[in-house]
């Protein structure tokens, strides 16, 4: 009898010394992007397609604008799980639950575009669906915020979730009235809704925000942008979907496969890598500012560039593939011609302005093609909409290869070098991981956003890409 007491005791013992598993994982500095993290992002990538199939059922300003509404209302929601997975990781714990849980508000929510703004006969009310998602999902990623800053003990992150949390009852609080609307009221508390989420971002401040693993944090934001070239490549297909293949939907698709090709280039090629390592050499404060400003707020005007030139890439496969009655002599014109060429200028420009934020550095070659493209508008309105699309091509593929041949050099050292080059080992992050020091690292905020590590970069300036 004393031997079995003996045994449970030991036993007891023994369990109560193993560790009890946290019901959150810490994000650590070399985290990646995890299987749950794309598989979240699957959802995303049905919304940028029910996106552009609002555009396209539209193509008016009206539709132009309303569409960029519910993408820019769908990013918001999409990029506040990219800053929570960058604190917790996403499949381990508690947090797998509640991306399972947002998936599936989120999904509804992209089956819902469609009758976001026009509810169909029958059924349920669209507009009020996408508005109750909509606040699910935002509910699921503020709770599971607090519980990661609550069980961490991080007073500044908890501060950080109070001074934001006004932006996100206020942008649902509208979208659930607009839900009850229509028209231009309804349009115009859709833009309120987003205005009060985005400002309210702004005026909360960054002081309390962690980014624990730069390469993740970018690393999540490029796969994105992927999904969005990828969503042009698609609109490409759907274009002619349906339709005897012949040579000018050979040459047409070939063409739209070199526009897209000719953006992914310019993001990935040399800006990403460099932005990825001034965000990695930043700390504290500054690297919360650039995350928010580079990544959160600069890659919406990137994804909706190319949504919205996906909108005339679609149509200009369906002049050449003869849709509507459509022949190849056939000029492209109003909303889809200016999608299509806006929509890579907007693409241009925003990446310029990216660089700037984070390596402060313009890339004046570009920020010209982009003003250029605008400009062309009006001349090539006046050409059958094969060779619009063929101006295009030429004009971006172009600019590659102007960057690509004369800064052969410089670019090749960036894209060779080894990352850890650029990193000052363990003291990366750590003022993430530490937020009462972050909220006082206003000391050389510039050194910190441009890091040791980045002077080859500097290099490219005002002369690379």
């Amino acid at each position: 009898m004393r031997a079995a007491d003996a045994g449970r005791r030991v036993a007891a013992s023994r369990a109560m010394s193993i560790p009890r598993r946290a019901r959150l994982e810490v994000v650590t500095e070399e985290a990646s992007v995890t299987p749950l993290e794309l598989f979240f992002d699957l959802v995303f990538v049905f919304a940028l397609t029910q996106v552009t199939g609002l555009l396209a059922a539209d193509p008016t300003i009206r539709g132009l604008v309303r569409g960029v509404l519910v993408l820019a209302i769908m990013w918001w929601a999409w990029v506040g799980y990219s800053w929570l997975g960058n604190v917790v990781r996403a499949d381990e714990g508690l947090s797998r639950v509640v991306m399972f849980a947002a998936m599936a508000a989120l999904f509804v929510a992209a089956l819902t575009i469609p009758e976001a703004f026009t509810d169909e006969p029958g059924g349920l009310s669209g507009p009020k669906v996408f508005a109750v998602c909509y606040f699910v999902v935002r509910l699921a990623h503020l709770v599971l915020f607090w519980i990661a800053a609550s069980d961490s003990g991080d007073d500044g992150l908890r501060r950080q979730l109070v001074r934001w949390t006004p932006s996100v009852v206020t942008g649902t609080v509208l979208l659930l009235t607009a839900s009850q609307t229509s028209g231009a009221l309804q349009t115009a508390l859709w833009a309120c809704a987003l205005l009060g989420d985005y400002l309210g971002t702004l005026l909360a401040g960054a002081s309390g925000w962690r980014i624990k693993s730069a390469g993740h944090f970018a690393e999540r934001h490029g796969l994105i942008v992927i999904v969005a070239l990828g969503e042009s490549i698609v609109s490409i297909g759907v274009g002619v979907s349906g339709q005897a293949v012949s040579w000018p939907i050979v040459v047409a698709s070939a063409l739209g496969l070199t526009v897209a090709g000719a953006l992914w280039w310019a993001y990935f090629d040399v800006t990403a890598l460099l932005a990825e390592r001034a965000l990695a050499a930043s700390r504290g404060h500054h690297r919360a500012l650039m995350a928010r400003a580079a990544y959160t707020f600069l890659h919406l005007p990137i994804v909706v560039g190319v949504i919205v030139m996906a909108l005339g890439l679609k149509k200009v496969l369906g002049y050449v593939g003869g849709l509507s009655g459509h022949t190849l002599t056939d000029r492209l014109y109003g909303v889809p011609l200016a999608a299509l060429y806006g929509g890579a200028a907007m693409y241009l420009l925003a990446l310029v302005a990216f660089k700037y934020r984070t390596i402060r550095e313009v890339a004046r070659v570009r920020l010209g093609v982009g003003v250029a493209l605008l400009l062309l508008i009006p001349v090539v309105a006046l050409l059958p909409a094969l060779v619009t699309l063929g101006v295009l091509a030429l004009v971006l593929s172009g600019l590659i290869a102007y960057e690509t041949r004369s800064y052969a050099d410089v670019r090749g050292r960036v894209r060779h070098e080894s990352h850890g080059e650029h990193d000052d080992g363990d003291e990366h992050g750590h003022g993430d991981e530490h937020g009462h020091r972050a909220e006082h690292d206003h000391g050389a905020g510039a050194e910190h956003e441009h890091g040791s590590g980045l002077e080859d970069s500097a290099d490219l300036g005002d002369r690379g890409p």
